[in-house]
This record gives C-alpha cells, structure tokens and sequence, in this order.
C-alpha cells in the first residue's frame, strides 16, 4: 500500500523538489526564556520490572494507570552518572518511528546512538512501543491496545525519572518521522515541559488537504492501525489539535530543529536504474510527504516570528541513516538548548588504570577523570569502566557491568572487582570475581550475580558445570519467611538460616512449587536430591520430602503418621514402592497411595495395605 503512495507521489513531485532552493543549515536558533513549569504531580505510575543492560543503559518497566499495562523505558545514562552520584542530569527523549516495536526504542536498535551518546552529559530517554501512536492519547481503543502515549510521557513516566533515575526538569524531545510529529505536538500540547524540540523527517502538517489519509494509509501498513480510532474524523477537532501547523504559535520560546531530505537518492540510498530515484521507494514517497509539510510549518514560524534551525537537505529518503545524521548535526543546537557541554571535556589516563586500558584497547576512549569509589578508584570509558583497589586493577564492562551496577556497583554487596572478564570451561559463558561474589554471563541466561552461600553450594556442586548450570535470575529475599532464593537454568538455590543452602531441580520442584514453595506445608529444603532406587531421586524438606522416579513421577509426602508407616516398611525399597499421589482426604481422615498399596489414616489410626 505504502509503495503505491509512493510512486503516485513520487512521479509529479521528486523533480520539483529537487530543483527547489535548498535553504543552508542554520545557526542554533537563540534559546528565549519558555515558561516556568510546575513540578509535576506523582500520577500513581510504579515500576515493575528494572534490567540493567550494560553499566549506563537501563531497561525500566511502568506500569501505566492510563493505558493498563507495564511500558518499556530504556535510558542511556550521562556521562558523569558514576562520577558524580549526586548529581541530575537534564535529559533527551528520543522518539521512535511508525514501526517502532515493543522490543527496543531504533535509536540504539538502527543507530549509534548508545555508543554517540556516552560523552553526552544528559539522560537519554527511549521509550519502546506505540507503533503507529503518534504518542497521543487516542479517542478509542484500537487493534487490541489502549493507546494513551501523552498522559504517559508527560504524567506518569516524569516522577519515576525525576525520583529514581536523576532527570531534572530541563529537558529536549527529537523523533523521527512519527516520532518528528510528536516531538512538535507534545512541546505545543505542554508548554515549558521540553527546551527543544527536533523532527527528523517529521510530518508537520497533519490535517492539510490529503494528509490524514496519507497517515491512514500509513497506519494500516504498520501495524493494521485506523486513524479513525486515534483521533476521529479528520474534520474533527481532535485532528486539529495535534497539527504541528496549527499549535506552532504554542513554540514560541522553544529551540526548534527541522529536517527533510527531499526524496531523491542520496548517500545512504541504493541507486535504482532510474537517475536518483532510490530502490526505497517507500521513503521516497514518505520523505516528499515530510519535506512538503516541513516547508508549510516553516513558512508558519517565519510569519509568527518564532526561530527555527530549518535544514532541507538536497538528497536523501525516509531512512535511519539520514537521521542518524541529523541527530548528530542538531546536538550542538540541543547542547546549547540544555545548558550542557557540546563536546567531551579534556580527560587523561595514567597509572595502574592507565596500564590496564592500553592492555584492552576495546574500552574506547576515557569519558571521565579518575574518582573515588567505595573500596578504591574508578574511570570510564565509552564501553566501559576501570576499577582498581589494593586488589588489582580490572576492567568490567558490557551486560557483566550492567549486572555488576544493578547489585550497586563497588559499594553493593559483591564489592570490587578480583578479575577481568574471563571464559568459563565449556566455551559458552563469561564471568568476572568480585570480591564477595561473581557475575555469571551467557547469551541465553543473561549477566546474574551469584554470592554469599549461594555460590558456597553452587561451587561445591561445580558451579556451571554442575546440575543446576548457569544462573537464570539473581537472587532475592523469600517473601514472607526468612531465606533468600535464586533460580538457575535447571532448579533453584534455595538458603534458609535453618537449613542452610540447598539446591532444588527438575520435577521435584515443579512438584515443590505446586505445594506453595518455602511458604507451603514442605517450608524449606534440607538436602540437596538424593539418588534412590531405580533411577529414582528425593529431596528432604522441613515439613516433609519430594520423592520422584521415572515410573511414578513426583509426588509430595508429608511428616506425620503416613510418613512413618511408610518408613515403617522400609520407604520406596519396601513393599509399598514409591508415592504415586500427594495425601487427600477421605472420609474419616486422609489417604496417601504408593505403588503397591495405600496408606490410610482414620481417627488417629494408621492402616497400611496391604
């Protein structure tokens, strides 16, 4: 569908632009002074769910009241975040395109922009989702979400950055596309809340003559989505009321950015057989769109008096590498706008930390001075961080780094690091030593820490190369009794201050959990599995054990008077066999059957058969 609307745009329009006067970057339009905002109310938004990715990338979970469901956040985190704890850091929101996914924000998935933006001393904000939203509220639910992307931007995600991610109040919005659209409408909608606003290839006049059926289409060929569900008819108000075109006079006090390539092939593009017509026929159309729309709200800021940075480039389609591009053009302008630095400050390397960045080269270049940190020095570098104590000096960095930050980094619980990053035995998976514990990495599990008595056991069982393999999770306090547990690719660790530290795996602890885990009526393991006859394996519990064998499978058998007839007979190896069933009631009392019989108990007393 797109690439019919693209040749029809195309073919009467691609020459005109391309012969139309291309107006020269413009200097950093001059910041005014935007009105002073309120802080913002806490809308009652939590967090579900905190991934640290790497050391300065951080995946953050919301649950929206407004749209019902947890919203995905990532954030690339300043330059000085480790440097200087008690810092906040003004931030920049980065918008996603109409195919945005619920994976990954395309700034980091189709650009540079993580590794761009590490000498960055902002905050950068990546929300995931709202493919074909526009980040607006929409009038009705639609293809199975209930979209309400402004509320969620400007109510709800704030507080949680500003509590605990250290944003502070001034802040910049640039998108693509989509996601250009939305960086002009949200700045409008909310005076003061941003000091920038940036589309790259944005659509900025959305109810113009054709275009809310252009963004129809569109729409329905990224995702299936109707326009009609997001804000009505286009006569209606609502249209009207997310046109950058009709709120421009609303920027005023902004620093503003605009960019469109004109349609042609450019650098980024492959040629087609027809001089500068690219094979993206697609962004060929949807970049005439974009230019066309982008002149019109020029033209309106020039008459309103509002300055902008207008930029139409003389090639280029709808495509990542042109706005991979624009981002780094604008920056100076968004730099200026934040109050920030423009480039990296001056910084050195030398001594033990210096030694060990020359040895792994793959750190990049340093992006702070050295400091101080709990237990020793620190300095990073754009992939990564040095440490170095009375221990050594050792690099950490990646999704170990980001494990290593989510457990508090040097003044958490596994202290500094004892190692570099290391291979383990089966070639698979990655580790460094800390101090007080070890992170654990591999592509299918993920980076975990592992400490405390937990590793004690888990060493002593082979660590990776024992039966429980490579952590899953890290751990975590039991909920309601005293204890800590922590999955693993086949079972759990389980440590108790009364039973100590015990693994346990496979159908046992399907069966475990079926019972209600440490907070059913087996509490906590006191033994590791057991291998019994026939192949057939147990694990003792405080209120009872889990017996399992490939004939029976896995049941429960609790302390009490069927426990000890069955004992009585000699367990599993006695003429009873194994437990085929978990204790039921019958009348008069309870029953529990095995193999070869069953064992009843009926006012106080034991009756086992045969």
């Amino acid at each position: 569908m797109l690439s019919a609307l693209a040749v029809s745009l195309v073919l009467p329009l691609a020459g005109g632009l391309t012969a139309t006067a291309i107006a020269a970057p413009a200097q950093a339009a001059p910041v005014q002074t935007a009105p002073v905002r309120t802080q913002i109310a806490d809308a009652g938004a939590t967090v579900s769910a905190v991934d640290w990715i790497t050391d300065r990338r951080v995946a953050v979970w919301v649950n929206s009241p407004s749209m019902g469901i947890p919203i995905q956040v990532q954030i690339l985190l300043a330059r000085d975040w480790n440097k200087t704890p008690q810092a906040t850091f003004p931030s920049v929101w980065m918008l996603d395109g109409m195919r945005a996914t619920d994976t990954e924000n395309g700034w980091t998935a189709e650009t540079d922009a993580e590794s761009w933006f590490a000498d960055k001393n902002v905050n950068v904000i990546l929300p995931v989702g709202g493919q074909s939203s526009f980040y607006s509220d929409w009038a009705e639910q639609n293809n199975g979400v209930n979209y309400k992307w402004e509320t969620f931007l400007m109510k709800e995600l704030p507080p949680i950055l500003e509590r605990d991610w250290r944003s502070n109040d001034t802040r910049a919005v640039a998108g693509l596309s989509m996601g250009g659209t939305a960086a002009m409408t949200l700045s409008a909608r909310n005076p003061g809340f941003f000091k920038f606003a940036g589309s790259f290839s944005g659509i900025l006049s959305t109810t113009t003559l054709g275009m809310p059926q252009a963004i129809g289409y569109a729409m329905q060929d990224a995702g299936g989505f109707d326009a009609g569900a997001m804000w009505g008819v286009p006569s209606s108000e609502l249209w009207a009321q997310h046109d950058p075109y009709v709120l421009a006079e609303k920027l005023k006090g902004m620093s503003l950015y605009v960019s469109s390539g004109s349609g042609t092939a450019g650098e980024f593009d492959q040629q087609s057989d027809i001089p500068g017509i690219s094979t993206n026929y697609a962004g060929m159309g949807l970049e005439i769109l974009s230019r066309l729309t982008s002149q019109t709200f020029a033209t309106k800021l020039n008459k309103l008096g509002i300055p902008a940075s207008i930029n139409y480039r003389p090639s280029g389609t709808h495509s990542w590498a042109y706005w991979q591009f624009e981002l780094k053009q604008a920056w100076p302008q968004i730099a200026t706008a934040l109050g920030v630095d423009v480039d990296k400050p001056a910084c050195s390397v030398g001594g033990n930390i210096g030694g060990t960045a020359s040895a792994n080269g793959w750190l990049g270049d340093c992006l702070t001075s050295e400091y101080d940190v709990a237990g020793g020095r620190a300095q990073d570098f754009r992939f990564g961080r040095v440490f170095t104590s009375d221990s050594g000096t050792f690099p950490v960095a990646g999704a170990v780094g980001g494990a290593y930050s989510g457990n508090g980094g040097p003044a958490g619980a596994l202290g500094m690091p004892l190692s570099g990053e290391l291979g383990t035995p089966d070639g698979r998976g990655r580790y460094n030593s800390f101090r007080n514990g070890m992170i654990y990495w591999t592509p299918q599990t993920g980076a975990h820490a592992v400490r405390g008595a937990i590793l004690d056991q888990w060493a002593r069982q082979g660590y990776e190369g024992g039966p429980l393999g490579y952590p899953l999770r890290d751990e975590v306090q039991t909920p309601s009794k005293p204890g800590a547990v922590q999955g693993f690719e086949i079972g759990a660790m389980y440590f108790s201050p009364d039973t100590g530290t015990h693994a346990v795996m496979g159908k046992i602890m399907e069966k475990y959990g079926q019972t209600g885990w440490e907070n059913g009526a087996l509490g906590f393991a006191k033994t590791n599995e057991v291998t019994v006859r026939d192949g057939g394996r147990f694990t003792e519990f405080q209120g009872g054990n889990i017996y399992w064998s490939p004939a029976t499978g896995a049941w429960s058998i609790l302390n009490g008077q069927i426990f000890d007839a069955w004992k009585s007979v000699g367990y599993e190896n006695g003429r009873l066999g194994y437990v085929t069933s978990d204790q039921f009631d019958i009348p008069g009392g309870v029953q529990q059957n095995f193999q070869n019989g069953f064992v009843t108990v009926k006012n106080g007393a034991v009756q086992i058969v045969p």
